[in-house]
């Protein structure tokens, strides 16, 4: 399996051949670091006024590096399959080589981090349900309005719960369930699964 990068930062990543292998792995301490604490434009300035280069290109640069580490991180690329990817980009070899060494050494720590990053959805733990018919009113004597009420308790985290009254109609009802039925066929598709790997 391959990262494919875009053009655009295929553009932005030619900046690590004008530097030498050391500032090539400072910018990628720099990726790894942003990737955990988010983006510091001070470091850009101050990497900008050391290299006597536009902060602008450097920025690019390094996001193009965090994506290129954070998405090889989530696919599990393996030593072979990140040096093929960063085939196509014609780097000098001393950057190279500090690139697959310093994706090599940190590949586990970031994707600790972005495992930290994922969203925590809650999750289903009980559901209980009541059907209601109301049978008449005082303008209308001859009605029959059914309703279902649901009481849906989620899992929020340890020691976290969360419980949802809803209520619907049999027709609404019916509907949802043929829309959940769909979205859990689909699921079930190459195609998702193909995605689902890559998203993990």
């Amino acid at each position: 399996m391959l990262l494919i990068l875009t053009d655009e930062q295929k553009q932005h990543l030619t900046l690590v051949n004008q530097v030498d292998a050391t500032v090539a792995k400072e910018f990628c301490r720099i990726a790894a670091e942003f990737i955990q604490n988010g983006i510091n434009t001070k470091k850009y300035q101050m990497a900008a006024q050391k290299l006597e280069l536009d902060a602008k290109l450097i920025a690019q640069c390094v996001e193009a590096i965090m994506y290129l580490l954070s998405e090889s991180s989530k696919m599990f690329l393996v030593e072979t399959d990140f040096k093929d990817s960063l085939l196509s980009l014609d780097l000098d070899e001393d950057v190279f080589n500090t690139l697959v060494e310093f994706y090599e050494n940190n590949k586990q720590d970031i994707r600790k981090i972005l495992s930290k990053m994922e969203l925590s959805l809650p999750q289903y733990k009980n559901l209980e349900w009541r059907f209601d018919v109301q049978l008449a009113t005082r303008m209308l004597t001859y009605q029959t309005t059914p309703q279902v009420m649901l009481k849906l308790h989620l899992n929020k985290g340890p020691g976290e719960n969360d419980v949802t009254v809803l209520q619907t109609d049999p027709v609404n009802l019916v509907h949802m369930t043929q829309v959940l039925e769909e979205a859990l066929n689909e699921i079930k598709t190459a195609h998702c699964r193909r995605i689902a790997r890559n998203i993990k």
